[in-house]
């Protein structure tokens, strides 16, 4: 009997040591993603711009700043995260038919620089708020979270990450792409896509031009366009997110939602479908409703806690974009986005489009 005892003893010993071995692996792999990260709203053209929305995955103390290049041109300073690769986002915040396009980041001694140029519809450089986040990742993610994103120049990737493991590829050209993210579908269509512009030296404004699923891989398909509506050869970043922030990471933060705005044309308020594009990780319900022609009110309720971001890339086959008409509200626990807004060149339309919220914590 005492040598049975020793046995089960050992038996139990095991299996302990293999749990734990389980678990330490799902840990590292959920924290391998996002390598680095930082965010901010850039509304001053010098210095340190809103501190109610920057954060990032430098140590406290430090902040993001701002100095100016040409007309329109500003260059941002994230502290301490200097890597290469990654990817950018940028949404310019704005009353009129603005955008903004990244134009090429790098580190520069121990911080990240990125150089971000705005444009008013036509190609007349200019001067607007914008919102900006940069994120680098490695590490696998459990098959029921996704995350992926694309750097591409124009002629090929430059850096792509793949939390299933897989190869991202790409496929076309001329102002239109397909992209493949292997083995970021397992649950259909679900999740959020986010496209930015990446080109030193003209406009471009870039789209989610259509979305879909096949294979087990999301298929996004990426649209350009050059200053006014046509179809551009230029570099582009794009990031697919499913339960995960649109900086790669989660818990922290435990507070962040994306929609997909698939039915631009419904008065609303209403919750987009299906119900895994419209995800809030406090459970809570997000909200799409008009505010006017072309402008669409967002409200991610629960999940708004300062510091925070928020994102749009427009949607559909045409040339319209997308920005955000002032910068959302973050009060009681709620962000409110008012309002994201479309154009087809300088006039206001209903559009789809994607939307995706973080908050730090």
């Amino acid at each position: 009997m005492p040598q049975l005892r020793r046995v089960v003893f050992r038996i139990l010993c095991v299996i302990a040591l293999l749990a734990a071995s389980v678990i330490a692996a799902a840990t590292g792999a959920q924290a391998a993603v996002p390598n680095r990260w930082g965010f901010a709203v850039v509304d001053v053209t010098s210095g340190v711009p809103d501190l109610n929305h920057q954060a990032g995955s430098w140590a406290p103390g430090f902040n993001v700043t701002v100095s100016p290049g040409g007309v329109g041109q500003t260059y941002v300073r994230f502290p301490q995260i200097a890597i290469n690769g990654g990817v950018v986002h940028v949404t310019a915040i704005s009353q009129n038919a603005y955008w903004c396009q990244a134009q090429k980041w790098a580190p520069s001694g121990p911080d990240l620089m990125v150089v971000v140029q705005c444009y008013r519809y036509g190609g007349a450089p200019v001067f607007t708020p914008y919102s900006i986040v940069f994120e680098q990742s490695t590490g696998a993610l459990p098959l029921s979270q996704g995350f992926g994103y694309m750097h591409y120049n124009g002629g090929g990737v430059v850096d792509q990450f793949n939390s299933a493991g897989a190869v991202n590829t790409v496929a076309g050209g001329a102002g239109v792409w397909t992209v493949t993210l292997p083995g970021l579908a397992p649950t259909g269509m679900a999740g959020n896509v986010q496209v930015t512009a990446v080109n030193p030296t003209q406009p471009a404004r870039c789209k989610v031009g259509g979305w879909g699923v096949s294979g087990g891989a999301q298929m996004v398909q990426v649209r350009c366009h050059n200053a006014t509506n046509v179809p551009l050869n230029t570099g582009w970043s794009l990031t697919y997110q499913r339960e995960r922030a649109i900086t790669g990471a989660a818990i922290p933060p435990k507070s962040f939602a994306y929609t997909f705005d698939n039915v631009p044309a419904n008065p609303g308020p209403y919750a987009p479908l299906p119900a895994f594009v419209n995800y809030n990780s406090q459970g809570a319900t997000n909200t799409v409703q008009s505010s006017g022609l072309g402008q669409r009110l967002v409200t991610f309720p629960k999940v708004g806690i300062l510091q925070d971001q928020v994102q749009v890339t427009a949607y559909g086959p045409g040339p319209e974009f997308c920005n955000l008409q002032t910068t959302w509200g973050t009060f009681g626990g709620t962000a409110i986005v008012r309002n994201v807004v479309c154009y087809d060149a300088g006039t206001r339309v209903d559009r789809a489009s994607l939307v995706t919220y973080t908050s730090a914590f």
